[in-house]
């Protein structure tokens, strides 16, 4: 009998606490791999969270340039029950006719971005290349709205709480509203499921919206972020050089160590609203 892709999976644990060992059960996270497949052709495979999965697989293939909108998918579904192994863990697409994919040039783009990442100012003029439409540059958030963002997120965090071992990527508007949270092993996929919500939604670009994730701004996530039109993300840890020289060169607000009543603004800080701009020796005086 074949396993059920699960999101979160009970165990039992041994757990060392005051000086003795006590046995328990505990829960946790789910981590399965994915197929992604065009029709009947393997696209790529990555390891993912169970749930939210064709969102996760539109996100991806919308934040690799291989469609901009729902209209490019005719269907996207689960393999279906037909006698074959794990149909939970494939999704299949079926693209719209006039969409032209060169397989092998995805492939090989998909499994450069799935190991380490296309790096450097090649992977940056890629995506100028690609004709992403400028980020809006009258979006405005006020430093008090995104210092309310963690809180907002931690306690919309369900499997997080259960397991401790997820991250999560949540979409926010100007005034600090959840509009969407998503959870997974990893934090690209957990922001490739909200650039999914938003296709199916119909909401993308996403020129009004702040996007927020746990753990660190690394390159991938601005990348999609940009690709999405979200101009403003945030992260509860540090950026990554090549994220911020990516935010710079496109315009993004990129905010770091989002924590309490303070943060750090590597790029873009005319975005935030009614906040004067002191230097050093202003701030000393």
């Amino acid at each position: 009998m074949l396993r059920k892709p699960q999101r979160v999976a009970p165990t039992r644990i041994a757990e060392w606490s005051e000086g003795r060992i006590v046995r328990r059960e505990d829960a946790l996270a789910g981590e399965e791999p994915l197929e992604i497949r065009l029709g009947n052709a393997p696209l790529t495979v990555t390891m993912r969270t169970p749930g939210d999965d064709l969102e996760l697989a539109a996100g991806l293939l919308h934040s690799e340039g291989i469609i901009r909108g729902k209209e490019d998918i005719v269907s996207i579904c689960h393999r279906n029950g037909n006698g074959t192994a794990h149909g939970e863990n494939v999704v299949l697409v079926d693209l719209a006719a006039g969409i032209q994919l060169d397989q092998a040039h995805a492939q090989r783009t998909f499994a450069s971005t799935s190991s380490c990442g296309l790096c450097g100012k090649t992977t940056i003029e890629s995506i100028r290349a690609r004709g992403v439409r400028p980020l809006d540059g009258n979006f405005r958030v006020s430093p008090e709205v995104l210092c309310r963002l963690p809180e907002s997120l931690r306690s919309a965090q369900a499997v997080f709480e259960r397991t401790g071992g997820l991250h999560a990527a949540a979409a926010f508007n100007a005034q600090g509203e959840l509009l969407a949270v998503r959870e997974d092993i990893g934090r690209h996929n957990a922001v490739d499921k909200i650039v999914g919500w938003a296709l199916f939604e119909g909401r993308l670009p996403l020129h009004e919206i702040v996007l927020l994730v746990s753990g660190r701004g690394g390159f991938e996530i601005i990348q999609k972020a940009i690709v999405a039109g979200i101009p403003v993300v945030a992260s509860i840890s540090a950026a990554s050089t090549l994220a911020v020289e990516l935010a710079r060169e496109m315009g993004l607000t990129l905010i770091g160590f989002l924590r309490g009543e303070r943060f750090l603004i590597y790029s873009g800080e005319e975005r935030l609203a009614g906040s004067p701009v002191l230097s050093a020796a202003e701030r000393q005086s």
